[in-house]
């Protein structure tokens, strides 16, 4: 709990089963309520660790629904069970769980409703293995983004995020794509429906077992982000009225 707030973790989990006991044991119990791991079909023991750690709430699709699709589970699981604040910490251990009690305090004293971990930030991405590749197209992505959804972020691509949960109530993100680029749709949704964001230093790990996305799904990715940003600017413009904005 914090300020009578009940704070919850969400993991979506795909083949996280070597990272997520070191990514569970430093979430801060002492302030985190509940934990909820959404396995998304992997092909390893991802659910038996996750019983292992005792991890409070487990859902297991059947089905690989994809990113999109695992995050839905899971904020509809938080509401469910009356989160007040919402963290999404990725299990592959490529961002710190350490950084959990800022992003609730910023919620917690409703200084902002959302709260990204930015990997750009200070040097953080570059430092801790980005590939180059990736760090020009985020680079290029975010600035196509801000000019056309007229807001300021560092980044609009990282998968470590905390959300009050009027915000998720606010918006429509059961509306979004499954796929990887539902967390751009999100932002877009936030900001449209008048959110302000704050964004904290996030240092990150690539490594062997921390997921990624290949090059073909990357630029299928960015593709989806550049057609987010145009839908945003248009319903702005009351031209093409998106059904994922409210």
């Amino acid at each position: 709990m914090y300020n009578g707030k009940k704070i919850v973790v969400v993991l979506p989990a795909y083949n996280a089963a070597k990272t997520l006991e070191i990514t569970y044991k430093e979430i801060p119990m002492d302030l985190v309520d509940e934990v909820i791991l959404c396995d998304d079909a992997s092909k390893d023991d991802t659910v038996d660790e996750a019983k292992r750690l005792g991890i409070d709430h487990i859902i297991k699709h059947v089905k690989n629904k994809g990113y999109g699709g695992n995050q839905k589970s899971l904020y509809n699981k938080a509401l469910e069970i009356e989160a007040d604040i919402v963290i999404m910490l990725h299990p592959d251990y490529q961002y710190t769980p350490k950084l959990i009690p800022t992003m609730v305090n910023i919620i917690g004293e409703e200084l902002y409703p959302a709260v990204l971990g930015s990997r750009i930030l200070g040097k953080g991405a570059l430092q801790g293995g980005m590939p180059l590749y990736k760090y020009i197209a985020n680079r290029f992505l975010t600035a196509f983004q801000n000019f056309l959804i007229g807001y300021k972020l560092s980044e609009y691509h990282t998968g470590y995020r905390a959300f009050s949960a009027d915000v998720l109530r606010g918006i429509k993100f059961n509306e979004n794509s499954d796929d990887f680029v539902f967390d751009n749709q999100m932002l877009s949704q936030v900001i449209y429906a008048g959110y302000d964001i704050a964004e904290v230093t996030c240092p990150t790990k690539y490594f062997e077992e921390a997921s990624s996305i290949n090059f073909r799904r990357s630029m299928k990715y960015g593709l989806g982000v550049l057609g987010v940003s145009l839908r945003h600017r248009l319903s702005l413009w009351g031209i093409w009225k998106n059904k994922i904005y409210n």
